[in-house]
């Protein structure tokens, strides 16, 4: 089972989505306030599981409705995922993969995961 860990940084609140096992599989952007940053959580809970996935990388790729996951490659050349609302808005970011089927499997991972995580306080 999954859970949303919110973090208090210098800049403000933020949260990892983790998997059963530990490992972070999705990060937010930087939120002013703790309200704002479970408002983000909500909607990464609700766009996830039906968002589709638009490969960036694939030649002529479908664009899609959002809310979806964008698979695109970084200046460093790894694959990475972003998880677009339904209004646009990046609510969440992959880490970076050497393979591509490996942000494929992070993809899912956040699908499996986000629906039912629970969301807790980081303990540092």
């Amino acid at each position: 089972m999954g859970k949303f860990v919110i973090k208090t940084t210098k800049a403000g609140v933020k949260f990892d989505l983790k998997a059963g096992n530990g490992e972070v599989i999705a990060t937010s952007e930087v939120y002013t306030t703790e309200a704002a940053c479970r408002s983000g959580i909500a909607s990464v809970q609700k766009a996830a599981p039906a968002a589709a996935v638009e490969d960036q990388t694939a030649e002529n790729f479908e664009a899609q409705k959002h809310p979806k996951f964008e698979v695109y490659t970084d200046k460093a050349g790894e694959y990475r995922f972003r998880l677009k609302a339904s209004n646009g808005q990046i609510i969440a970011v992959g880490e970076g993969y050497k393979a591509k089927v490996g942000c494929l499997n992070g993809i899912e991972s956040v699908k499996k995961n986000a629906p039912d995580a629970s969301i807790v306080e980081a303990d540092e």
